[in-house]
């Protein structure tokens, strides 16, 4: 059996320190080795215990998480997720975060609040999880193994039959996880307003989507914005799935809407990956290309597989410019993908393909 992963938490509050501490413990993967409430303590920390993962809060005294992530990645870079209030400022901030080398956001614990604490627990373990998996990329390709996982069914059924699709519009669907907003940020900034209409899951707590999507329409040609129930897709903008809800495509004529639904986690993800493509592939078929980028875990390979199956084109990011090579790797897998890219690639033939 292979070491846990040694997990760092830094953070100026006592109760977040020992909140998030009680919730990575609970995993035998991972090992809490300390904990630090200010950044200066925690460099002296890093040196002394080596961890293979930090947990860094945003605003902290003496310097502030972005300055300390920022010296971080110079000196000794190192897998960090970052931890965040449910603000505006500190939404920005996160997302900051990530262009200066961090690999997740996760949104802060409300210590006062039971409802749903169970749900927060499995998606901040296994961030820090994939985050700590993600170091060895340097060294070695990551192959992760996945455990069973709530089906696809509990949202959506799956249809069986081909679907006909020469009516319907073209329409793209991308899935990600860990490393996927800097792929997803590089994709969209490169691809043209010609495009079709284009639905992405990106694994991220709520506090952050709208955030995150009104970034990449600052940077992209697209119209790109978070998604809202009965949203019309249409070529030349992308809607970004909410944090909090499933997004399934409906058709409406020949074009498509989309609708977000509250149930239940699907492969410990809401909004999951599998929903979007198996609506996909029940609605758009062969109409539709679908993408899988880095991520941990095996969300989007069966719905992938069923997209596959209905005659889409379908691609995934390549092992080598995968941050974790985990949801793309199990598609592969399955014999689900036409192609394995890298983002560059995957954006020349997005074009061709439209």
């Amino acid at each position: 059996m292979s070491q846990p992963a040694k997990v760092l938490i830094i953070d100026d509050s006592a109760v977040a320190r020992q909140t998030l501490k009680n919730i990575l413990s609970e995993d035998p993967e991972l090992e809490v080795v300390g904990t630090a409430p200010d950044a200066l303590i925690a460099l002296k920390k890093i040196s002394e215990l080596n961890p293979d993962v930090l947990t860094l809060d945003v605003q902290m005294p003496k310097m502030d998480g972005l300055t300390f992530l920022e010296r971080l990645m110079k000196s000794r870079p190192m897998p960090v997720v970052m931890v965040s209030s449910y603000t505006q400022e500190g939404s920005e901030t996160a997302l900051r975060s990530l262009e200066l080398g961090a690999l997740d956001i996760i949104e802060k614990p409300k210590f006062e609040v039971r409802e749903g604490l169970n749900e927060i627990a499995i998606l901040i373990t296994d961030k820090v999880k994939a985050a700590a998996q993600a170091k060895m990329k340097t060294a070695r390709q990551i192959f992760l193994q996945t455990s069973p996982k709530q089906s696809t069914d509990a949202v959506l059924p799956k249809t069986t039959g081909k679907r006909k699709t020469t009516d319907q519009e073209p329409l793209i669907a991308i899935g990600a996880s860990t490393g996927g907003t800097e792929v997803l940020r590089e994709i969209l900034s490169s691809l043209p307003p010609t495009l079709p209409g284009i639905v992405i899951v990106q694994h991220m707590p709520k506090a952050f989507t709208g955030s995150f999507a009104n970034s990449l329409d600052r940077v992209s040609e697209l119209e790109i914005k978070e998604a809202e129930d009965g949203d019309m897709v249409e070529s030349g903008k992308a809607l970004l799935a909410p944090g909090d809800a499933h997004i399934i495509l409906q058709a409406k004529g020949s074009e498509y809407q989309v609708k977000l639904d509250e149930g239940e986690l699907v492969n410990r993800h809401r909004p999951a990956v599998d929903v979007l493509f198996r609506s996909v592939a029940s609605i758009a078929g062969s109409a539709a290309v679908g993408v899988i980028l880095t991520g941990m875990g095996n969300d989007g390979a069966e719905g992938m597989s069923e997209m596959h199956d209905q005659g889409a084109l379908t691609l995934a990011q390549d092992q080598e410019s995968c941050v974790v090579f985990g949801m793309p790797k199990v598609a592969v897998e399955r014999g689900a993908v036409d192609e394995s890219l890298p983002p560059d690639q995957i954006i020349r033939r997005l074009i061709e393909w439209s």
